[in-house]
């Protein structure tokens, strides 16, 4: 593990995607909703010079977080790469020449050092291989079983409720993208050319695209207060328990030191809830 790639490259990652997901929003906010979830909202929205933008730093976003999985553990990682909000709000700010209130300061505060509590007691990881086609079934079946669940139910509903069933399969698949691109990278870096062999580079493509056409859905269908919040919740959630599940990465050990990282999450949790209710992610 190097910390000293993994850290700054998942925090640089959260600030490129929080800024590449407010200029996508924006951009998706008036698709029609017709569109959702189909390959015609993506051809729609490429053709949209401040998506594009926020394309690049999304794509910028996911370059960096493959770099800080490479180097760290998703229950490193995922953490700090959940922080976008803190660096989506200020730069929504920015754009509306107005001042950060002391709620969105104190939220952000909250989301900051909550994540930083949770990994004050992280405790060293212990190598692991490469995880087996077989590890990842039980994961790959719930992962696809929720969404194929949730996202027709979205399809039937409207306004918050479908912004939220959108938010949530994208944190999913988020979450499962996240998981394959560690293990990729590790892939790459033990087997060079022959990682073009094995099966996750190319499931990376599929949740990808999946993963982005539901996300882009969710920005479509209503305010980033809903989606934004959702998913910063749920993927390093899921990223963390896949992490657990699947690579045999760990939580603190200790009582006392799992209650500290508890009081972390739940501190982070807080500040994003607080952030969902300024007006400037209402948009």
């Amino acid at each position: 593990m190097n910390t000293a790639v993994a850290v700054p490259a998942a925090l640089l990652s959260a600030l490129s995607f929080g800024v590449g997901s407010v200029l996508q929003q924006q951009a998706a906010s008036s698709a029609p909703a017709a569109h959702s979830l189909r390959p015609r909202l993506l051809l729609e929205l490429a053709r949209r010079p401040r998506w594009l933008a926020g394309m690049a730093l999304v794509v910028a976003s996911f370059a960096l977080l493959g770099l800080a999985l490479a180097s760290g553990p998703l229950v490193l990682v995922q953490p700090l790469a959940a922080t976008d909000l803190v660096f989506a709000l200020p730069f929504l700010a920015w754009r509306r020449r107005v001042p950060l209130t002391r709620a969105e300061a104190v939220g952000i505060l909250c989301t900051a050092g909550g994540v930083a509590l949770f990994l004050t007691v992280l405790p060293e990881p212990a190598p692991g291989a490469i995880p087996d086609i077989s590890d990842w079934v039980p994961v790959l079946a719930a992962v696809g079983g929720a969404v194929a669940l949730l996202a027709p139910a979205g399809l039937r509903r409207r306004g918050t409720t479908r912004t939220a069933l959108f938010a949530v399969c994208a944190a999913l698949l988020f979450a499962l993208l996240d998981s394959l691109t560690k293990s990729t990278a590790e892939r790459f870096q033990t087997e060079g050319t022959g990682a073009f062999l094995a099966w996750e580079p190319y499931s990376l493509i599929l949740v990808g695209v999946l993963g982005l056409t539901m996300s882009q859905s969710a920005y479509q269908a209503g305010s980033l207060a809903v989606s934004l919040p959702i998913i910063d919740t749920l993927e390093p959630i899921g990223a963390v328990l896949i992490g657990i599940a699947v690579f045999g990465e760990r939580l603190a050990q200790s009582p006392s030191a799992l209650a500290v990282q508890m009081l972390g999450a739940a501190v982070a949790v807080a500040g994003i809830i607080v952030l969902d209710r300024s007006p400037l992610a209402r948009v």
